[in-house]
């Protein structure tokens, strides 16, 4: 900027050199012209109105030292210029005006030969173009910290905006690292973030829901295996106490008759029948935990349906037991693993109904061709209470037959696994179970199996039951 403004100075000071220089002046003529502020406004009208910029005339001889100008002796700015610009022969031939400075006030000069020997040095103070320059660039700092100041301001609150759900997610990753167990815990969206900010507090929700799903599914497992252990102690203790209290008996000669001998003899064999099933069984289901399916082999389950009315018939003789069931359904599984699954679901209904309640088992393909086998076992016993309905398949869990009547883990009657080594043989085959229940109405059990076999866990409810509370179909 300050270049422009002293380009317009410059073109000034060349119009008055080339305005003395025509006019063809000598000493003489210049004195004959009187003051130097009449030779200015007749050589340069109006100079210095533009800008402020005011031109200064000083009559040199050509080594450069001021003369006289008119009546006037030089005057000390005029010295001060002509000591100043030095030379100003070589000044009057240079094609710009050079800078210089006399008592500290900046100038513009250039010169003009004389035609009899002298110069006339030409000088303009740009004092107020470098001080307008200043207050032009004072003004620009100024504004331009206000400025920056301002988009500073604006960036950081931006920043910090758009960067808050990083902080969240610092607070909740930090909380889950100190042990806090609250993982319900997510980050919420806030105002319009970044795409990569949305992404990794996603990415995080995601992760804190599976951690949540991961230590809730491990408290419900230890909770299941404290459960187990302890009602299987339960049920161990019971045989065990029998036993033992019996080889008291006998070793302190209490049984003194053959009578009673046999009696507490017989009680030991039973107590210890009732432990090996009971080990039986929890192998079982420990097997089938580990080893799902040993030998998947296709398979007629019309035909188990009929062999396990078959065993009921023989051990009931006076219940009356009905077999739907086509010619063939066939269906890839574990023979010997389906075979209990059927002697279980009969020996359930032996067990906990009267002996002439009618029985029905049936066997149908699925609907439309689903590519399931169903299996279906009803009877006509007291049923189950509603709230049994969700907890007959869990492990030594033995349901009351009706209102009034206890339900809790197995004491008497049987181990309260049976339905578990169900549930697990049909989850190992990819299928699902339910039960359809209603008391003093009876108890349905309907078993859905995959006919190409195991075909991944059931996707309906923790261990792919159905629980359904209602009537009894037809």
């Amino acid at each position: 900027m300050i270049i422009y403004l002293e380009e317009g100075v410059d073109s000034r000071l060349l119009a008055s050199r080339a305005g003395l220089a025509d006019a063809g002046l000598t000493t003489g003529k210049i004195e004959e012209l009187g003051k130097l502020a009449a030779l200015q406004h007749a050589i340069s009208p109006g100079a210095g109105q533009l800008t402020g910029h005011v031109e200064r005339f000083v009559l040199v001889s050509s080594e450069g030292t001021a003369l006289s100008f008119g009546p006037d002796a030089p005057s000390d700015t005029q010295r001060a210029l002509a000591a100043a610009a030095g030379d100003p022969v070589a000044l009057a031939a240079a094609a710009e005006p050079r800078a210089v400075s006399a008592e500290g006030v900046p100038y513009r000069v250039t010169a003009v030969r004389l035609e009899d020997g002298p110069c006339v040095l030409i000088a303009s103070s740009t004092a107020a173009v470098h001080h307008a320059v200043q207050r032009v660039v004072k003004l620009d700092l100024a504004v331009g910290s206000v400025l920056l100041l301002a988009l500073a301001a604006a960036t950081l609150g931006g920043s910090r905006r758009r960067l808050r759900p990083l902080e969240d997610m610092v607070a909740a990753a930090s909380a889950v690292a100190e042990g806090d167990l609250d993982l319900s815990r997510r980050v919420t969206a806030r105002g319009r973030p970044a795409a990569e900010v949305e992404q990794l507090r996603l990415a995080l929700n995601a992760m804190l829901q599976q951690l949540e799903t991961a230590f809730r599914t491990r408290e419900q497992a230890a909770g299941q295996l404290r459960r187990f252990v302890a009602d299987a102690s339960h049920e161990l203790r019971t045989p065990l106490s029998s036993i033992l209290g019996y080889l008291e008996l006998y070793d302190k000669g209490m049984l003194r008759d053959e009578d009673s001998e046999a009696r507490a003899l017989r009680r030991m064999r039973a107590e210890a029948a009732r432990m090996a099933k009971l080990v039986d069984e929890l192998l079982v289901l420990a097997r089938l935990d580990q080893h799902p399916l040993d030998r998947p082999e296709p398979l007629d389950l019309a035909v188990l349906a009929r062999d396990g009315a078959a065993d009921l018939r023989a051990q009931q003789p006076e219940r009356p037991v009905r077999v739907e069931a086509p010619e063939a359904v066939t269906l890839l599984g574990d023979e010997s693993a389906l075979r209990k699954v059927v002697a279980n679901l009969l020996s359930n209904v032996r067990t906990h109904t009267p002996p002439t309640a009618p029985v029905t088992v049936s066997v149908s393909a699925g609907a439309g061709g689903s590519g399931t086998a169903v299996l279906t076992v009803a009877d006509s016993g007291p049923g189950v209470r509603p709230e049994d309905t969700e907890r007959v398949f869990d492990r030594f869990y033995r349901a009351g037959g009706g209102p009034g009547e206890d339900a809790g883990p197995a004491t008497g009657g049987g181990s309260g696994l049976g339905l578990s080594i169900v549930r697990a043989v049909v989850e190992a085959h990819g299928g699902t179970v339910g039960v359809t229940a209603a008391p003093g109405r009876g108890l349905t059990v309907t078993v859905a199996l995959p006919v190409g076999g195991a075909a991944g866990r059931a996707p309906e409810g923790p261990g792919g039951i159905r629980a359904v509370t209602g009537p009894v179909p037809g």
